[in-house]
């Protein structure tokens, strides 16, 4: 008969090199991207995708260096003026003003809007410190009165912050000659 005597074993816990643990830390940054997601894409990034890497890296230098927001709409741009603003064959008397510009290409895929559009860049949150002047709302109701726009659409989120933001810029531009 064999008597065996097991140890308790400890936990070891796998520390990442200092690195390798800013790049995990740094990818945290992303939406919806947490300890196990970002572990998974800077592993994969080191281990299999250094090329991906490198040319992520690139682009996200330069996009952080050069991309801005359009003197026109606030959308994201490396131009001054953006090509929806630019174009000719856009409506000026409409303009659409949603939250993001995600929110702006979604409009755009869905086809069937012609007119010129603003971007808020958020919706108001008090509790996080986001007003009116976070929003940019004083350049939109220059925007409406400077082009001349007739109708605004309130294209916001269906939140309560979008619904409070709608009802805002509702109120704001009340006074105007505008639907």
């Amino acid at each position: 008969m064999i008597n065996l005597t097991f140890k308790k074993q400890k936990t070891i816990s796998m520390k990442f090199s200092p690195l390798v643990q800013e790049l995990i830390d740094s990818l945290k940054c992303l939406p919806g991207v947490g300890a196990k997601s970002a572990q998974r894409m800077a592993l994969h990034l080191l281990e299999r995708e250094r090329e991906g890497g490198f040319r992520l890296a690139e682009v996200l230098e330069r996009s952080l260096e050069h991309v801005g927001q359009c003197q026109e709409c606030r959308t994201l741009t490396e131009e001054p003026v953006c090509g929806l603003c630019r174009s000719e064959r856009r409506d000026s008397a409409l303009l659409c003003v949603v939250e993001t510009p995600a929110d702006q290409i979604a409009m755009e895929q869905a086809g069937g809007f012609s007119g010129r559009y603003f971007v808020l860049t958020g919706h108001l949150s008090p509790i996080d410190g986001v007003g009116p002047d976070a929003l940019g709302l004083d350049l939109l109701a220059e925007k409406v009165s400077r082009d001349q726009v007739q109708e605004v659409i309130l294209a916001t989120n269906p939140t309560v912050e979008g619904e409070a933001t709608a009802h805002y810029i509702s109120e704001m531009l009340q006074h105007l000659p505008v639907t």
